[in-house]
């Protein structure tokens, strides 16, 4: 992997102060409120009828997203799917230990900490969390780096609603998530895999666009242990693994954070891991991939993988004059 500096990998916008993007997450807080007011098909035409619970957990409800690229219109992974088949390596790194063994988790009490380079840090618990927010229901892809992929129909709100109460400062460029790593809760923290606790990091852009979801619910319940409780990271233009489960800390820093999988193998994981047919994984080609749900297991059709998972025309932008290739 290529080692690039701050100033290489940040567009110049970042160096030009923090009130273009805060002036847009809040003018994201105002979308929020205005979808609360406007009937439902005024607020995201297309956008499919209501997802049907499958009654396994308490209702969380969400409204329609006004964002854009807000819903695919891919056939959703079946729920039983979605809880069953899942890389949480803090309960074991079988796709079947996280249903298996999450039952330990306790997603209540909770607490998030917003610290760093903010004007206001915050110490939030979940009700206060789940309050800050309009709750909204968003269909989206979710590619993961090894080939498979799920369309998940999530409930939460943008993680820039989040991060604006917290009165970010002019050198905040990055942004770092961290996990919880109890072992007496998560199994899999008692072995090696990985330098625990789990962290991942963005840009302060790719934080702020309206896109970036904090998740705490899919199928209009809250999130189940093995997804993530109480509240995770969906960033849906990247592979999976950049989306934080059960976070408790989020740091606002001015250097790039070293996330976990590229301190464990920076040869095969990079800092961006936007979804790339492209670039492929050094073991594995990334030009297709396996939707789970779709039947025929290993043996499925593949299906083309999408640049940035399908939301290009959102995203792209961010990355406009990046060697793609080299910052992977």
């Amino acid at each position: 992997m290529v080692h690039a500096t701050p100033s290489d990998i940040t567009p110049r916008a970042l160096y030009e102060g923090r009130r273009a993007w805060l002036k847009e997450a809040m003018g994201g807080l105002a979308v929020g409120a205005l979808a609360q007011a406007l009937p439902l098909g005024a607020m995201a035409q297309g956008a499919p009828a209501a997802v049907k619970r499958p009654g396994k957990l308490a209702a969380l409800p969400g409204g329609r997203s006004a964002v854009a690229g807000a819903y695919v219109p891919d056939k959703l992974t079946p729920y039983e799917d979605v809880t069953s088949y899942n890389n949480f390596y803090e309960f074991g790194t079988d796709k079947a230990d996280p249903a298996a063994y999450a039952h330990t988790l306790k997603p209540r009490p909770w607490s998030l900490s917003i610290e760093g380079e903010v004007g206001k840090p915050l110490k939030l618990g979940l009700d206060d969390l789940l309050k800050l927010g309009a709750m909204e229901e968003r269909i989206y892809r979710l590619r993961c780096v090894e080939g498979w992929s799920m369309v998940i129909p999530w409930v939460g709100y943008s993680l820039s609603t989040l991060i604006a109460r917290a009165e970010p400062t002019s050198r905040a460029r990055f942004v770092e998530f961290v996990s919880l790593a109890d072992p007496q809760q998560m199994r899999g923290v008692r072995g090696a895999v990985l330098d625990w606790p789990y962290v991942e990091g963005l840009r302060i852009d790719e934080a702020m666009h309206p896109l970036t979801l904090m998740a705490f619910g899919l199928y209009g319940e809250v999130l189940p242990n093995q997804n993530g409780a109480p509240l995770r990271l969906v960033v849906p233009w990247k592979y999976g693994f950049k989306s934080a489960k059960s976070i408790v800390r989020i740091r606002l820093v001015e250097k790039p954070p070293r996330p976990s999988w590229v301190k464990a193998n920076e040869s095969e994981y990079g800092f961006y891991s936007n979804v790339n047919p492209k670039v492929d994984h050094p073991r594995w080609s990334q030009a297709t991939e396996r939707r789970i749900g779709d039947g025929g297991g290993l043996f499925a059709p593949r299906k083309p993988t999408l640049m940035f998972n399908g939301y290009e025309a959102q995203v792209g932008q961010l990355y406009a004059g990046m060697d793609l290739k080299k910052l992977y």
